[in-house]
């Protein structure tokens, strides 16, 4: 099974409407609409969303390979604030590979190239 199928098995993504558009091994693109369902009590996107839109990119990228892994620590820094119409991009990219871990960095845009969040993320490859 190619990534992007094994990627709509993350049901809690797919339901919150993260596409993942692009993933090679070792980087991701996936993209999000943020509608008024994502959105937070004072009309923001909640960081939740945000969070779960890198997430999704860094598990693309990180489990392309074909090697079991997942994130043992991640990090986001919220930059600036997402808007209901907002259309946000995460890209993914490798900073480190070893036998078991990996280390990735995932920036988070808007449509008008602004950076919304950065995500910082440390895996763990599972061997056998």
């Amino acid at each position: 099974m190619d990534i992007k199928e094994l990627m709509k098995k993350d049901v809690f993504a797919v339901e919150a409407g993260v596409v993942l558009e692009d993933a090679t091994p070792g980087h991701a693109v996936a993209t999000l609409k943020i509608e008024k369902r994502h959105l937070n009590a004072y009309g923001v996107a909640q960081g939740g969303a945000i969070f779960t839109l890198a997430d999704l990119a860094l598990a693309a990228a990180v489990n392309a390979y074909g090697v079991l892994a997942f994130s043992m620590q991640s990090d986001i820094r919220y930059l600036e604030s997402a808007f209901e119409g907002d259309v946000l991009t995460a890209t993914a990219h490798e900073t480190l590979l070893r036998k078991r871990i990996a280390q990735y960095h995932i920036s988070v845009k808007r449509q008008d190239g602004t950076e919304v969040a950065l995500f910082d993320a440390i895996c763990y490859r599972k061997q056998g």
